[in-house]
């Protein structure tokens, strides 16, 4: 199908006359490139206004420098701006774990790493602020999302307030947007000021104390304030163990902490309970918009590295229930699995079969979590009271519903259509799913019938799992399946592929310096991944992001669940102390290792890693490492294994 440049939102004030519009009702200002696409947050929000009558326009990556021409190009919309800062949180976006600014921005035309600035949500906003004092901004997006309370920010290496008290916005809307987006939209269409909007759900504001909308009450939770935290990193610990419950309930409680006062008025930030996760008309409504699934022809002869790995792929459903420790898909998403219906998602497919560039093979039918589809709890009322953050940690809810019967249902009719060759599942497993037996013995019989024609069908060589590391000490903090069940699950992957006469490689998935771990861990890990013949390329480097259970952890020294305190590496020795045991078959690695063995008084293991061979005499600069730099907000992502990953996300 061929588009004209009408079929867009218009980003310049000329695409907005091909509409015959001489007004906006709304401009969002995006961090990412324009892409036209249900993964890219910035054009769902934008279609899902303009499906409700809203006059849109997005301004893609404007340049923040100099005499903010971007920001004033289409003039002052009616009714509020937009802040999408991307579909990565920045600062992820623009930095390594270890602070070093990134080569690449996936999300930008050619990969460029200068057409954002760090944190946009702040900088868009201020210079709004500064342009339209008296023109409402609200905030969307990962990066507002994760710091709607006090949050520990790595690159500053300090505790930071809610994005609202740095940036000066009127208000933040969390988790996935289609439903609150609407609501304020139609709130400010029908002329209520702000500070009426304060009792629509998903909302976070800044208010007095005399202001908050019911008066504090007892249903409340009242986090310890953002002073406190400063003073007691305990305190901090407490309060995040609220903000993940609140964020994984069906019916959550109202959040407030109170921030510094201004003149004497004691001010709260105000988290107001999220609204329920979309139905699977809802969902299914939010796909069916009209995107192009393409980039705006402005980046003609460009390439964005993150389209070009998801477009010819389709994300079948919504929220994560693996609560993992590092990860922050819960906390926006929510736990609660909402899935597409099967004829929505084969009309997706035919779209990307008729794309003049696809071959026949799909790169990945996957989400947060690929096989999650259609899971969900056998006794509703029971998930409608449970807190906890995760479905299967500590072990697998007995309520659960682990059946993997219609998800083999849309596999089966997705590789029935005419052009399809294959379709390969590129988003992460959970095999511990896979090996579960439940009293639902139809469950087990689809999980084995599953895990054969995963194997089978719908791997591209390689099959991408994630163990994240060996030791059940850390796993357990890590929110991970203990390392048998990988060694349980590799057994049978190998069996298969030697019952089938298949070539194919497992490859997992580990980080370093996660908190809990130390160098002995990571000692023990090399030891037990090259007794499994691994030489490991797919590794991070724990990345401490905001409001993940890991990085409080990693911040304040304790378990928020327990209290009890956690070891972190945190200098850059400590750090490369662990990650230098991922490398220990690279020869300039060998000498650093066993100098590190023998301090960790563990020299045995050195004969396990190098069979007493003698150390080789070499000269050599040290290679590229082909690891994972950023981790915990998922979606599918193409299967060659010869290419860079980029996760697709809201």
């Amino acid at each position: 199908m061929t588009y004209q440049l009408s079929d867009f939102l218009p980003t310049t004030k000329k695409e907005c006359e091909l509409r015959g519009w001489d007004e906006l009702d709304i401009i969002l200002f995006s961090g990412d490139a324009y892409v036209d696409h249900p993964s890219f947050g910035a054009a769902v929000i934008g279609r899902t206004l303009e499906s409700a009558g809203y006059r849109v326009a997005i301004v893609p990556q404007p340049d923040w420098h100099g005499d903010f021409r971007d920001f004033k190009k289409l003039g002052r919309p009616r009714l509020f701006f937009g802040i999408a800062p991307g579909a990565m949180d920045s600062m992820v976006n623009k930095y390594t774990a270890a602070r070093r600014l990134r080569s690449e921005d996936a999300y930008s035309p050619d990969g460029r790493h200068d057409c954002r600035p760090e944190y946009p949500t702040i900088v868009y906003t201020q210079i709004l602020k500064q342009l339209y004092p008296d023109v409402p901004v609200v905030l969307g997006g990962i990066e507002a999302s994760m710091r709607r309370v006090t949050h520990y920010d790595y690159w500053q290496d300090r505790l930071r307030p809610c994005i609202l008290c740095d940036s000066g916005a009127d208000i933040i809307t969390y988790g996935m947007g289609e439903k609150v987006i609407l609501a304020i939209a139609d709130a400010y269409n029908n002329n209520v000021d702000t500070s009426e909007l304060h009792n629509i759900p998903q909302i976070v504001y800044i208010a007095k104390e005399a202001d908050v909308v019911g008066g504090i009450n007892d249903n409340d939770i009242v986090l310890h304030s953002h002073e406190e935290c400063l003073r007691d990193k305990r305190a901090q610990a407490e309060n995040f163990r609220h903000v993940e419950e609140q964020s994984n309930m069906m019916h959550a409680h109202r959040l407030l902490q109170q921030i510094p006062s201004v003149k004497g008025n004691a001010l709260y930030v105000v988290v107001n309970p999220p609204y329920p996760p979309l139905t699977t008309a809802e969902l299914d409504a939010s796909f069916d918009l009209p995107y192009t699934r393409l980039p705006h022809p402005k980046y003609k002869g460009k390439t964005i590295p993150a389209y070009e790995m998801i477009k010819h792929s389709v994300n079948i459903h919504r929220g994560c229930f693996g609560g993992c420790a590092f990860c922050t898909i819960s906390a926006h998403q929510g736990k609660f699995i909402t899935c597409r219906s099967k004829e929505n998602i084969l009309k997706e497919v035919k779209k990307v079969i008729n794309m003049p560039d696809f071959k026949g093979y799909l790169s990945d039918l996957g989400g947060p979590s690929a096989n999650m589809y259609g899971m969900h709890g056998r006794n509703l009322n029971a998930c409608e009271r449970c807190k906890r953050p995760s479905c299967i940690h500590p072990q697998i809810c007995p309520n659960l519903n682990t059946d993997h019967s219609k998800l083999l249902e849309i596999y089966h009719a997705i590789d029935a259509l005419p052009g399809i060759k294959k379709s390969f599942i590129g988003s992460g497993v959970r095999y511990d799913l896979l090996l579960h037996r439940s009293k639902d013995e139809q469950a087990n019989a689809a999980a084995r019938q599953y895990t054969r024609e995963l194997i089978t069908r719908h791997v591209s060589g390689r099959l991408k799992v994630a163990p994240e590391h060996t030791s059940d000490r850390v796993l357990q903090l890590m929110r991970k399946p203990s390392f048998q069940q990988f060694r349980d699950f590799k057994r049978i992957f190998d069996s298969i592929c030697r019952e089938e006469g298949l070539r194919q490689q497992i490859i997992p998935y580990f980080i370093s310096s996660h908190p809990g771990c130390h160098a002995e861990d990571m000692a023990e890990l090399a030891v037990i991944t090259k007794q499994l013949d691994f030489h490991l390329e797919q590794v991070q480097d724990f990345t401490p992001t905001p409001m993940t259970v890991a990085t409080e952890m990693w911040y304040t020294g304790y378990n928020p669940y327990t209290l009890e305190p956690v070891f972190s590496a945190k200098t850059p020795r400590e750090k490369q102390a662990q990650r230098q045991f991922f490398f220990w078959y690279k020869p300039e690695e060998r000498q650093a290792i066993e100098r590190e063995l023998r301090r960790l008084g563990r020299p045995d293991l050195i004969a396990k890693l190098y069979d007493h061979a003698p150390q080789p005499s070499y000269r050599t600069n040290k290679s590229k490492v082909n690891s994972k730099d950023e981790r915990g907000q998922g979606g599918p992502s193409a299967p060659q294994p010869h290419k860079k990953k980029y996760k697709k996300r809201y």
